[in-house]
């Protein structure tokens, strides 16, 4: 029984993500930031497999995606880019997995989704900033000004890194994990308890 739970479970994490290695593929821009800001929902099944199965489930579904990503487009960016999508992604899955685990219910689920979406969304204003621009701005030899200026060319408002991660940066992250908070709310218990059958033991407790 131990082994099929396994086998399960890595089969499961799999296909989880390779589907968030396809989605990352579906990106658009949004009009009040820069170019490079890429909306998507892949981290939706990592979401999933967190709720599923726990929060270390949720982060190899992150690594499966990274990994498949690579495969498929390799790296524009020397891994600069992946490793900001893996911290995002961990940031923001990991707090409400762990939420949820420890408070099953719609409350702890909710719970858990709005705290890691405004986290992350705080966090990656400094990460960005202090960590993730500043590498950027070496590895293409592009000054950060230019940078702050690919913003003000959508907003006028912004003049400088503050107003880049303020009026850019923030709100990004702000919807772009809002939405994949929300749609995962939207089809986490239906989802999750018809597939729960197919995935027993392996799987939580059902939602309740």
């Amino acid at each position: 029984m131990k082994q099929k739970t396994q086998v399960y479970r890595i089969t499961f994490i799999a296909l989880l993500g390779a589907l968030s290695a396809v989605l990352m593929l579906i990106n658009v821009s949004l009009p009040f930031a820069p170019s490079f800001l890429k909306f998507d929902i892949a981290e939706l099944p990592a979401l999933f497999a967190g709720f599923f199965m726990g929060p270390v489930a949720g982060a190899l579904v992150i690594i499966v995606k990274i990994l498949l990503k690579l495969v498929m487009q390799g790296t524009e960016t020397a891994f600069v880019g992946e490793f900001s999508n893996v911290l995002g992604s961990m940031c923001f899955v990991m707090p409400a997995a762990i939420i949820y685990r420890k408070m099953h219910t719609k409350k702890g689920a909710a719970l858990g989704l709005v705290i890691s979406t405004i986290l992350v969304s705080v966090v990656f204003i400094f990460v960005n900033a202090y960590i993730m621009f500043p590498l950027y701005s070496n590895l293409y030899g592009m000054p950060m000004e230019a940078i702050v200026g690919m913003g003000t060319a959508v907003n006028p408002a912004i003049h400088d890194t503050v107003t880049l991660m303020l009026y850019s940066v923030f709100p990004f992250n702000i919807i772009k994990h809002g939405v994949t908070a929300g749609v995962t709310w939207l089809v986490y218990k239906r989802c999750g308890n018809a597939l729960r059958s197919l995935m027993e033991p392996a799987a939580a407790p059902a939602v309740k």
